[in-house]
């Protein structure tokens, strides 16, 4: 039988990827509506500066003519006179106020019907944007009478006259104002978009190519952007940019190498330790043969072969995946350092002195196991470099080791009085692989004990010390509720 389709699992499509504008794009519309927005703040004022302009002349040319028809006497002035100062004003109607007396200075054959008034001499800004507006819209030979200031010694003067004449001048002049400011603000817009894109797009745009470009294949170190050398942020981008894919590669190097080594060693761990066992055990019968000769470097070959399995151990043990979780309880300080001092070999009669002083009854919260293996690759390390300088004497080449409690942290200082740690080595000490400087050594000590203490919570650092290398490891007890679990799951 065949699965129905509704059996059948459903599988959940790929959401549609939302399309997004570039920076360009969105500079490009900033820029459109910026100019935009200059334009109409520029145009409009122009505009009804312009309107005021014209009419003012028109009432210029009224006061010159006003003055002339004033100082003749009344009905001395012909017709065609008349007609011709009012051509030269452009109106209808020209007349004087003084006082209370209106005087009708000069009019047309047909007295014309007056559609809008206009007060010169109050004009706001806002006025004079809407009256420019009004005109743009006025129909064909709309009357306007203009009242503006007389000539001395009057009131006010006022004229009549047709709109129309102001309309098309006041287009013409919109039309080649516009086409002037649309062309200026285009270059200029023009101007400040492409200097943008070349000042910001085009880097930012470079930058997230290099990014992606680096995304697919982290361990390429030909995908690391190179500086453009800029000396402004963009650049400082750039650079830090670089160095963080550096670091990143030279990580994921080492990572790799890592990897490799753990599989290799993984696969000849269980023909090794044959091998060292069984040289072992043919060393072991060695040391038994009466032999001065052999007496004398069994012990040597014995510590050799003991040297390099702890060397396999700690390089498997650094290797796994994760350390397991720490078991903690209380643990004895002082019965614990019994125990790393013996597995060192350094009881009675050794050349290494073991002084320890610390707090009575001192217990610390921790694994008892994990603890010891940190206790012992600090102390090992500290034999190691003592033993370098020989022939040894306990009073000079001691390893010293403090402890105490700080309120709910214990603090444990392992000290060596031996020749110290180089300052170029300091930078590394915990980096597996790096920090060993002795011949032979694997270099895990130190980042094994590392990893066990972060483990607890803790932190362990190189301390400053007069003579040799002292460490300090802290160690915080379990809070209450970690407590109360822990007994619970023991239960």
């Amino acid at each position: 039988m065949f699965a129905s389709r509704a059996d059948q699992p459903a599988t959940n499509p790929q959401p549609a990827r939302r399309r997004r504008f570039s920076l360009s794009a969105k500079l490009l519309a900033l820029t459109v509506i910026v100019v935009a927005a200059v334009e109409a703040a520029v145009l409009v004022p122009t505009i009804a500066n312009f309107r005021i302009a014209w009419l003012s002349d028109r009432l210029a040319a009224a006061r010159t003519a006003a003055l002339v028809l004033d100082a003749a006497p009344q009905d001395s002035i012909p017709m065609d006179l008349t007609r011709q100062l009012l051509g030269s004003v452009g109106a209808k109607v020209i007349v004087v106020k003084r006082e209370d007396t209106r005087r009708l200075l000069a009019v047309s054959d047909m007295p014309p019907q007056v559609d809008e008034h206009l007060d010169m001499r109050d004009v706001t800004l806002l006025g004079a944007v809407y009256g420019a507006l009004d005109t743009l819209t006025a129909p064909k030979g709309r009357m306007l009478r203009v009242v503006g200031d007389p000539p001395s010694g009057a009131d006010f003067i006022e004229i009549v006259l047709s709109e129309t004449p102001l309309k098309r001048a006041l287009l013409r002049f919109t039309i080649t104002t516009l086409l002037v400011s649309l062309l200026v603000a285009g270059a200029a817009g023009a101007l400040v978009y492409f200097s943008l894109n070349a000042l910001f797009v085009r880097p930012m745009r470079r930058l997230t190519e290099r990014m992606s470009a680096f995304r697919e294949n982290p361990e390429d170190a030909s995908r690391i952007i190179v500086p453009s050398g800029r000396r402004d942020e963009i650049g400082t981008a750039e650079e830090t940019l670089e160095e963080l894919q550096r670091a990143l590669v030279q990580t994921l190097s080492q990572k790799s190498h890592l990897a490799a080594l753990g599989l290799a060693v993984s696969k000849i761990n269980h023909d090794l330790r044959n091998l060292l066992a069984s040289a072992q055990l043919l060393s072991d019968r060695l040391a038994g043969l009466p032999d001065p000769t052999v007496q004398r470097f069994a012990p040597k070959l014995l510590a050799a072969l003991d040297r390099a399995i702890t060397y396999c151990e700690q390089t498997l043990s650094y290797g796994r995946a994760m350390e397991p979780l720490p078991d903690r309880r209380d643990v004895d300080l002082a019965h614990l350092l019994d125990e790393v001092r013996e597995t060192l070999g350094l009881g009675g009669g050794a050349g290494i002195g073991w002084v320890v002083s610390l707090e009575p009854g001192l217990r610390v919260d921790a694994d008892p196991d994990q603890l010891f293996r940190v206790i012992l690759n600090l102390g090992r390390n500290a034999m190691q470099a003592l033993e370098a300088r020989a022939p040894l004497d306990p009073e000079r080449d001691q390893i010293r080791i403090k402890g105490k409690r700080l309120g709910t942290t214990v603090q444990i200082e392992l000290a060596d009085t031996g020749p110290g740690i180089p300052p170029e080595r300091r930078g590394h000490l915990f980096e597996a692989f790096v920090s060993s400087a002795r011949r032979g050594g694997t270099g895990l000590g130190l980042p094994i004990a590392a990893e066990l203490v972060r483990a607890h919570g803790g932190e362990i650092q190189l301390i400053d010390s007069a003579v040799g290398t002292a460490f300090r490891i802290t160690l915080p007890d379990l809070a209450e509720e970690g407590r109360q679990r822990r007994e619970r799951l023991r239960a």
